[in-house]
């Protein structure tokens, strides 16, 4: 159910905008927590997209794995703040409605992103009932780390 749900939340459409822009000062705003101790969580290794291997559509940009795995630390936000009580739990949905909508090219991106999104958030979700120490910890590192790839992505290709 929640599964679906997630899927249903991020076909809908909203504004276009300078998202990038608008979800690093979100991750800024809602940084201050300082995390210790625990290593930061593995980036997701993912193959290069040949262009030859999708001959009707255009080479994907270059921040594009940068941008899926932004996707993916969205999903796991998503569902962390709203286990954990954070008041800014509602936002996650609309914030990734927003990247997909101003990022996706074509339909294969808008899935992608999308499926990065419920990868994220179905990743925790099979894991955690509760909000625990652990699940903060992880919070503050994805904050961390989401901040970092939207300031990445913004420096190296505007934004």
């Amino acid at each position: 159910m929640r599964q679906h749900r997630t899927a249903r939340l991020l076909k809908g459409h909203v504004t276009h905008g300078t998202v990038t822009a608008t979800i690093a000062a979100s991750l800024l705003l809602m940084q201050g927590v300082s995390a210790q101790g625990a290593p930061p969580p593995p980036a997701r290794e993912r193959p290069p997209v040949e262009a030859e291997a999708l001959p009707n559509r255009a080479a994907p940009p270059g921040y594009e794995p940068d941008l899926l795995r932004l996707s993916e630390v969205m999903g796991a936000l998503s569902f962390l703040r709203k286990l954990c009580g954070a008041s800014d739990a509602p936002q996650w949905h609309g914030r990734m409605s927003a990247l997909i909508d101003s990022e996706a090219r074509d339909a294969q991106t808008r899935a992608r992103l999308a499926g990065a999104f419920n990868q994220g958030f179905n990743g925790f979700a099979i894991t955690y009932r509760t909000c625990t120490p652990a699940a903060q910890m992880a919070v503050t590192r994805y904050l961390e780390e989401g901040e970092r790839l939207s300031r990445l992505i913004a420096s190296r290709f505007g934004g």
